[in-house]
Parts: C-alpha cells; structure tokens; sequence
C-alpha cells in the first residue's frame, strides 16, 4: 500500500537534511509542499527543490493560511488531505514537507489530525527533521541544556505573565516566531534586567540568516516571521 511520509526538511540549508529524507524525496510521485499564502511560495519546496524531478514527480503546493486563530480553517485541512488521500488511492507515495521537524509547530500537524479522523487506512510515517531550534543553538554558539538545566519552548502567543514566569522557571527560553511581539518581548526582558542574555535568529540555515547578540537594536523594526529567540539565564 502506498505511503504518506511526513518528512522535516531542516530549518533551511538543504546540506541539514537527512538522508532518509533525501531519500525519499527522491523515490516518491509526490510531493506536498505547504504555503501560507496564495500568491507565496512554498519555504519547504525551496529547500528540497535540488533533490526533485520535475520530469517525473508531482509537485502540489497546498494552501496552509499560517493567522493565529485557526477557528473557521478545517475546510483547508480537510482539502489538503482529501487530496493527498487521492492519490495515496491511486497507489502513489506523497511526501509532505515541512520545515523543520513535523511534530514540533509544524504545519503538517494540521494535516495530520485528519488523516487519523477521516483516513485511519493510510499508512503514514514519520520522518524527523532538525529543528531551527537546534539550529539557531548551533549558528549562534549558546547550548540550550547542560546537566540538570531546564528548558521551556513557547510559540508566539504568549503573556507577559505567562513569560515572565517561565523565564524565572527554567534556564534556556525558546520564544518562536517572536517577530510580532519582539518590542513587549524585549521591554520584559530589560525590566527582569535580562536584555543581555538573549540572542535572536533569523532564517537560520538560510543565506539570509542572521544573528543577533544586541537585542536594543531591533526594537522598532520589522522582523522576519521565521525567527526565534533563545534567552539563557547568565551571560552568553
């Protein structure tokens, strides 16, 4: 029977994929590749475009809306799987692709509920990938763990309090896609007197990656949705 791989591409250099991934990016009729807009393309197919053959394979850019409520969306999940459930009938394998790894904020994550609800039939593996998390610690040179040490990963919808408890709780915070609340971010860590022991990441993996190690000088500015900051109790 035929299978659905959910398959993590990396963070964004096509060098951080594994080679299963590789492998089976190169073996399936399908690929299944997420965007958030219409009109964008698809980060993850850029990221994979080297291993494919167009001549041979099926490249289907799906529609993935990426807004913070996600109330009123299952018409494009549903679509999404309905779609990939057609061919899986038809006998072909589908990859889809996601940045970084499908289990962790992943927009496969969507999908793959109602592959479980709507097509319990189909058989689905899933293959990791590296996290821009693990990434961004890498590029940036600050370990996210040592021994006893604790660490929190939160996405972008947090509250102040919410935040400034887990800062005083655990010793390495991950903040994803902190670029829309960067300045109340940063503003919390100057009052804890913490604005020095973070460091932000931009396109990790990518050629326009970017970190930086003085936070004041992004207060203000209009930040990429694909970063991260990792703050780190001490100095980094």
């Amino acid at each position: 029977m035929a299978v659905v791989y959910a398959v993590g591409v990396g963070p964004g250099d096509p060098e951080l994929l594994t080679r299963k991934a590789e492998r089976i990016l190169k073996s399936v009729d399908v690929i299944c590749a997420p965007t958030g807009a219409a009109e964008a393309g698809s980060y993850a197919l850029s990221i994979v475009e080297p291993f494919l053959d167009r001549s041979r394979q099926e490249v289907l850019v799906q529609l993935f809306p990426m807004v913070k409520d996600q109330k009123g969306l299952d018409p494009f999940w549903e679509e999404a799987a309905d779609q990939v459930a057609e061919r899986i009938a038809q006998g072909k394998d589908v990859a889809f692709i996601t940045i970084g790894d499908p289990f962790l904020y992943s927009t496969y994550l969507y999908i793959h509920r109602i592959f479980l609800a709507k097509y319990p039939e189909i058989r689905i593996e899933i293959v990791p990938g590296i996290s821009s998390i693990l990434a961004a610690s890498a590029v940036s040179g600050v370990p996210l763990g040592l021994a006893a040490e604790k660490i929190a990963i939160l996405p972008a919808a947090y509250e102040d309090a919410e935040l400034k408890r887990t800062l005083e709780e655990f010793d390495t915070v991950i903040l994803m896609k902190v670029s829309r609340v960067f300045d109340r971010v940063y503003a919390l860590l100057k009052e804890l007197g913490r604005e020095r022991q973070g460091v932000f990441v931009r396109r990790v993996g990518s050629q326009e990656e970017e970190v930086y190690f003085d936070l004041e000088a992004l207060v203000g500015q209009k930040l990429d949705y694909l970063s991260m900051l990792i703050v780190k109790k001490g100095a980094l």
